[in-house]
């Protein structure tokens, strides 16, 4: 028993020292048997703020201009410690879980890890790689949307790349909701590691935030030298530290490289004592495998010949989202699970291949073999993506309907004509590219069946106008438009718009300073769309009681509105629409001059279902 107990212990330590070199771990060694302490070198440490912001999934703001950008986060801070909603703070373009629960919003995918709960991220450059001790965000208004800092062993300042660019977790959790909106400065316990950063990564998750979260500086504090323990302290070993490490994982397909064995050394098989578990039917065994995650189905494929076989099989993987494990994807993890995929319906890539991790050569002998039964693919902000790629993915998924390129804002403006070859589109997400106006009016001719556009941000579009008609008359199917901080769609085009359209259910007009209400163009637009359930009117000045009085009487099915920085709209209209839409449940009136806080509380008292947003600054 006691041999057995050391045996454990033995492996534990060697678990632990994985992260360390080999002479730290024998000097570690020899500090215990000798019960020696170790003296602190002499360190200077390091406090910075971001210099550069180099990536980011989305933001609330314009690629024109500094308010409510990500770009805010370089620095040091604009706002901290006064608590509000400031254009100076960086903000995430959603909040909350009602943006999922949109008709526009994809499904989730199947084998999602339960503890991957990461929405948006961003990810911050400093000046000095320094070994961290501390990361200090300063948060402004709604706290609580960080669930994971992660750094990363490459300089991106330097033109020295590492042979393999390595991310650590310094910390993680689950979304959290704090309870209150006031500014804080919010500083984790943090993980020692073994490299020096000054590449810093904050991924978000704002499904449990009652308004959008508002960040503004990362503080980065770490010593130039490695730090050293003082004393080397027995770690306390627990079961959790028998499973595997993530570097064991880096390359997840590579179990499937060989199978398990339950053959004696004469070949023949023997009684492996599963309790007959090889004798269940095929598909039930297959049921149950599909309730595990890529990661475990990856380590069951090496338990023995049977479940090999299982965890191989192509109906196994007809949906893969492999967005959890973007900072490990390679080329080699693609072309391990490439014969697995013949059968692939849903793919999700999103986040990955950056920093040369993933190659276009890997991603295109990919997409030829699986993409030919393909109908939903996630690109979001994958920069390893070529104009050849996106001509691969025209020309290997013909049944394609799903396609989003969302933030990919270094694709060359021609790549994206080739989309028009996917004549099957039912759902285009455009945010933040840089299409131009010919590549749109191309996939708008082409793609009669869209149900689903987002060109959110698109600002290389030059007359909206164009686009809006072009829809109007191709696109009779569509359910949702996303048009957000479009600067040139005109009262002519949205008339065009939504005369031709009828079916819309979502339109995001936010940030559209060219449409005006005294040009009647919100009334037709209440008049034209009956099965309206989501409405921006974001930052237009001029919305008001004659446009929610339209909204109440011919959009009963009304869900979501935005009419934020209107300062036409008062309480008897507003009270008159929240009466007449009885399945209202968000509405932001934040910055309405009409409307202050004793009328949004008595407003909330006498609709208690409805989520009445209104911001402060103070």
């Amino acid at each position: 028993m006691l041999t057995l107990l050391s045996m454990f212990y033995y492996i534990c330590l060697r678990r632990r020292s994985r992260s360390g070199t080999r002479g730290e771990a024998l000097n570690s060694r020899r500090a215990v048997e000798s019960g020696q302490r170790t003296a602190l070198p002499v360190s200077l440490e390091v406090e910075q703020y971001a210099k550069e912001v180099l990536d980011f999934s989305s933001h609330y703001g314009s690629e024109n201009s500094m308010s409510y950008t990500m770009w805010n986060l370089a620095g040091v801070p604009n706002v901290y410690p006064s608590s509000g909603d400031f254009t100076q703070t960086a903000v995430f373009r959603a909040y909350g879980t009602w943006w999922e629960q949109c008709a526009s919003a994809p499904p989730r995918f199947r084998r999602t890890p339960q503890g991957f709960h990461s929405q948006d991220y961003i990810e911050l450059a400093f000046e000095e790689p320094v070994y961290p001790i501390a990361v200090e965000v300063l948060e402004t208004y709604y706290p609580g949307a960080i669930v994971q800092i992660q750094a990363c062993n490459l300089n991106p300042f330097s033109q020295n790349t590492p042979a393999d660019v390595r991310w650590e977790v310094l910390w993680s959790a689950e979304p959290t909701k704090v309870l209150t909106p006031q500014a804080r400065q919010f500083s984790p316990t943090i993980k020692q590691i073994s490299f020096p950063t000054n590449l810093l990564r904050l991924e978000i998750n704002s499904s449990l935030l009652q308004y959008y979260t508002e960040l503004d500086a990362v503080i980065l504090r770490g010593l130039r030298e490695r730090p050293i323990l003082p004393l080397y302290k027995m770690p306390v070993i627990g079961v959790g530290d028998l499973s595997d490490s993530d570097e064991e994982l880096a390359d997840m397909a590579a179990a499937f490289r060989q199978g398990g064995d339950d053959d004696d050394d004469d070949g023949k098989p023997h009684n492996a004592g599963n309790g007959y578990f090889d004798r269940l039917p095929y598909e039930l065994i297959q049921l149950i495998l599909s309730h595990l995650t890529l990661r475990d189905l990856c380590r069951l494929a090496q338990s023995c010949k049977l479940l090999h076989q299982h965890c191989c099989d192509p109906l196994q993987y007809t949906q893969l989202s492999l967005q959890p494990y973007w900072a490990r994807l390679s080329d080699a993890s693609l072309g391990h699970l490439q014969s697995r995929c013949s059968l692939l319906q849903r793919l999700n890539l999103s986040w990955t291949g950056n920093r040369g991790t993933l190659t276009p050569s890997g991603f295109t002998s990919f997409m030829r073999v699986c993409g030919p039964s393909l109908v939903s693919l996630e690109l979001s902000c994958c920069h390893f993506l070529t104009e050849a790629c996106l001509e691969v993915i025209s020309q290997t998924c013909p049944g394609l309907q799903e396609l989003n390129l969302s933030s990919c804002d270094r694709l060359h403006p021609q790549a994206f004509t080739h989309i028009s070859k996917l004549t099957r589109l039912r759902r285009l997400v455009l945010y933040r590219t840089k299409i131009e106006q010919t590549a749109i009016l191309s996939i708008l001719t082409f793609c009669m069946e869209l149900r689903h556009l987002n060109l959110g941000s698109c600002v290389r579009i030059e007359d909206y106008d164009v686009v809006a008609s072009m829809l109007s008359t191709r696109c009779y199917s569509l359910r949702s438009v996303d048009l957000w901080r479009c600067r040139n769609l005109t009262d002519r085009g949205l008339a065009e718009l939504v005369s031709g359209c009828r079916m819309l259910e979502e339109l995001d007009l936010g940030w559209c300073p060219t449409l005006q209400s005294s040009s009647g163009c919100f009334q037709h637009l209440a008049r034209k769309l009956p099965r309206l359930r989501k409405l921006f009117l974001t930052a237009n000045r001029t919305v008001c009681d004659a446009d929610l009085e339209e909204l109440a009487a011919n959009c009963p099915s009304l869900q979501h509105l935005d009419i934020l920085g209107t300062r036409m709209v008062s309480p008897q209209a507003l009270k008159k629409l929240l009466q007449s839409c009885p399945r209202l449940l968000l509405l932001d009136v934040s910055f309405c001059s009409q409307l202050d806080n004793r009328i949004v509380q008595e407003l909330s008292a006498l609709f208690p279902k409805v989520a009445i947003k209104k911001s402060f600054t103070q």
